[in-house]
């Protein structure tokens, strides 16, 4: 008996060992996989320089239909479509653009506002893609897809709104939300010290989805402040925190803090009317919502209320409203929910 308990015991213990071996390998390597699937399915990453010296990064997929202009949310960059990019190329001819600011794209603070980089990526459609397209936008970039669609109607087949904060962007709109406890204050208040010139480390210290986790965030604090020294310039990765939970760290060595702040200020918005633009879009439309949450705090978890997205659909003459259940990156956290209704919007571009 104690021969077979032994045994038991033993049996348990590499399993074990086998099952977390294969959860830590999948959080420090998550995304490396989707990467090499779509290089593999054809796409090509490319650089394209404007008149005035900007440059724009992307990745062009092979032409298997329509054009699609992907713009990623704030703090992302091209890759954060990975998981997508592979399928939206058996129906799309896919361009997924680096934002200014974001990636390998010019990270020039004279550009970061959303008129000016609405400027350059219709310049970028006329001049690369060379034909209309689809514009899909995630979270700001949503917003850009918007005001593509209502400044550049001959350029656009349809648009695609993911999650896009309308409503509750701008300063005053979002005291009470999420993002701007979790991202924007940290930021500004990162960019007002000296102490720590990390900001990944910093973020992790202060912030404030972590500090809802009391001496969690301790833990995990102090192991990203030692893994970034022993990895410099490398992104965040910790074996024993799923890889979802800080996703969003995974390209903040690419990405300019002063970006965010013009969200902090508002001077993103100088000359861009949210009602305004919306009620210009005049192309089908689909705006697909993460499910409204709200904290125990009262904070506005998503990206924006089920009022203001009741608001975005009614000043869109051809719109269609999707809700998820999900968190506000959709694309990436339910890949195949999101290319279904990419593929499906086709039927109403045509």
């Amino acid at each position: 008996m104690l021969k077979i308990f032994l045994f038991s015991i033993a049996i348990l213990t590499v399993s074990v060992i086998v099952i977390l071996g294969i959860y830590a390998y999948k959080n420090m390597n998550y995304d490396k996989k989707p990467l090499n699937k779509t290089y593999s399915t054809g796409y090509e990453e490319k650089q394209i320089t404007l008149n005035d010296g900007t440059i724009l990064n992307y990745a062009e997929g092979p032409n298997n239909g329509p054009a699609l202009l992907l713009i990623h949310g704030q703090s992302m960059q091209w890759e954060d479509y990975s998981r997508v990019l592979p399928k939206l190329a058996d129906n799309y001819h896919v361009y997924a653009i680096d934002c200014h600011g974001h990636g390998k794209s010019s990270h020039d603070s004279a550009k970061y506002k959303g008129t000016a980089m609405g400027q350059d990526f219709i310049w970028f459609i006329k001049n690369v893609v060379k034909e209309p397209c689809v514009v899909s936008g995630h979270s700001s970039g949503g917003i850009l897809a918007a005001w593509i669609a209502a400044n550049s109607p001959e350029n656009v087949l349809g648009v695609v709104l993911e999650d896009p904060p309308f409503f509750s962007v701008e300063p005053d709109e979002m005291q009470d939300t999420f993002v701007w406890k979790e991202n924007f204050e940290v930021v500004h208040e990162f960019e007002n010290q000296i102490e720590n010139d990390d900001y990944v480390v910093y973020y992790m210290e202060n912030s404030y989805l972590w500090g809802m986790f009391g001496d969690l965030r301790k833990l995990i604090a102090g192991s990203t402040k030692k893994y970034r020294a022993g990895h410099p310039g490398e992104p965040l990765k910790l074996w024993y925190v799923p890889y979802k939970w800080i996703h969003g760290t995974l390209y903040l060595d690419n990405f300019d803090l002063e970006f965010s702040e013009t969200f902090y200020t508002g001077s993103w918005f100088e000359g861009l009317d949210q009602e305004k633009t919306l009620q210009k879009i005049d192309c089908p439309t689909i705006y697909v919502k993460a499910e409204t949450q709200y904290g125990k705090d009262g904070v506005l978890y998503a990206a924006n209320s089920d009022e203001d997205a009741e608001r975005v659909k009614s000043l869109i003459k051809e719109s269609e409203i999707i809700t998820i259940k999900s968190g506000h990156d959709i694309h990436f956290e339910h890949p195949d929910e999101f290319t279904n209704i990419m593929v499906d919007f086709l039927k109403k571009i045509k």
